[in-house]
């Protein structure tokens, strides 16, 4: 029950501070302005493990590498604290795969919340500095399904179909890591 409480807490976390950093790399690859709430937020938050990280691996163009390293090792610390806790008696070659899934499921998760929190703030038409900013983030990833999927009933049902979209990719992840692990 201790490990699993443990492992809770590191999930949520750990959780929570890679997908801050993710965030961070995609409001910058969007050119969202980091001047509003959320942004001095993701910054607060992230600051501490990006910009050292920033000396080593400066930004290339739109995307910042050390947002996606500084959230990749946050992965890997997480399961290699849980690979030492259970005893470090399996091989430790499959953590970097494991941070790696752990990174993808922090990423699909939280396109989700993006488009849940988009599409609920739609319906009741806010006009927030946060709903502004949701709306640049949710957008590109809306933008596609839209292209492939009218208006039925003048009703955009493109949130639901991706939100279905991202759940098979979270199914198809969890799958693939049990099958490499296996």
């Amino acid at each position: 029950m201790f490990f699993q409480i443990i492992t809770f807490l590191l999930d949520v976390v750990v959780g929570l501070l890679t997908g801050i950093c993710l965030l961070r790399l995609y409001m910058q690859a969007q050119r969202v302005p980091f001047s509003n709430p959320v942004g001095r937020l993701v910054f607060a938050l992230s600051d501490w493990i990006v910009l050292p990280l920033r000396k080593v691996v400066p930004p290339t163009g739109r995307w910042d590498a050390s947002s996606l390293i500084a959230a990749f090792v946050l992965q890997l610390l997480q399961y290699l604290l849980l690979w030492l806790m259970m005893g470090a008696g399996a091989q430790g070659l499959w953590l970097p795969w494991l941070a790696l899934c752990g990174l993808l499921r922090v990423l699909l998760s939280g396109c989700i919340g993006i488009v849940l929190v988009y599409t609920i703030l739609s319906w009741v038409q806010t006009r927030s500095p946060i709903s502004q900013v949701l709306e640049r983030l949710a957008e590109p990833l809306l933008r596609p399904v839209r292209k492939v999927m009218p208006l039925i009933g003048g009703i955009d049902l493109s949130p639901l179909v991706l939100l279905v979209l991202l759940q098979i990719a979270m199914m198809v992840l969890a799958y693939v890591q049990a099958g490499v692990l296996m």
